[in-house]
């Protein structure tokens, strides 16, 4: 590995800054893969010229932030980010035997367009690039209980853009990966309360301006890249949310 450190840091950014985001970097390029170890600290240290303090340093802000995950008397590890962050947890769904059930998906159709404004600034394309939306229904014994609308930027998910729906898989962070090389690190969720207008009652199976859960959300890759934007609807009488308080 060449020493990539042996210089003077960029004005305003501290040595282990310098080298937590060429770690970074080397994980966002796949050379160390989610649930991989990554070579020691004193490795690391020569590899880059750098004191071992330094390398400390690095690896706790990239701890910090979720990146990597430290495994007593074992050593440290690249995080394996979201596999699933089921929307399932905000709602209450059960099959017909009365067990928690994972729904089964259903892509209801694709279509490519250009970014909105905030899209664009969010996936950080041009205006007149291109995403991928998806309408995806999830059920569970035959009966509808999340309609999704699901936006990928097609300069990162061009590998899905002809592939048959039929064949995704339910769960599609560990897709994203195993097909475009795209690691969901983390997501934030906004919660918001809204009625159906007519389509979407009726995809559900419900009556129009029947009250919903809305929740919006943003996933990200390990580089802080926004790689997906979501919108889930589900009735809101099968909304429920449980918080531990100590």
């Amino acid at each position: 590995m060449t020493s990539l450190l042996t210089s003077s840091p960029p004005l305003g950014q501290s040595r282990y800054g310098t080298l937590a985001a060429a770690l970074r970097q080397r994980i966002l390029d796949g050379e160390w893969q989610p649930g991989q170890m990554i070579p020691s600290e004193a490795s690391l240290a020569q590899g880059y010229g750098v004191a071992l303090g330094t390398v400390r340093q690095a690896l706790s802000l990239l701890v910090q932030d979720g990146v990597l995950r430290r495994q007593h008397g074992k050593g440290t590890f690249v995080s394996r980010g979201l596999d699933n962050a089921s929307m399932m947890r905000f709602f209450r769904f059960q099959s017909e035997d009365g067990r928690p059930a994972t729904p089964e998906s259903r892509i209801l159709n694709r279509r490519f367009r250009h970014p909105s404004a905030l899209e664009a600034k969010a996936f950080q394309i041009d205006i007149e690039g291109q995403v991928m939306q998806l309408e995806r229904l999830r059920s569970i014994d035959g009966q509808p209980c999340l309609l999704e609308t699901i936006v990928l930027p097609l300069p990162l998910f061009g590998a899905l853009a002809d592939s048959d729906t039929e064949e995704w898989d339910d769960l599609l962070y560990p897709m994203y990966q195993q097909r475009c090389g795209i690691l969901v690190h983390h997501a934030q969720d906004d919660l918001k309360f809204s009625q159906l207008n007519a389509t979407q009652a009726s995809r559900l199976r419900l009556q129009a301006g029947h009250p919903c859960v809305l929740v919006e959300r943003q996933a990200f890759d390990v580089a802080g890249r926004c790689v997906e934007r979501r919108t889930t609807r589900g009735d809101a009488y099968s909304f429920t949310y449980t918080a531990h308080v100590k």
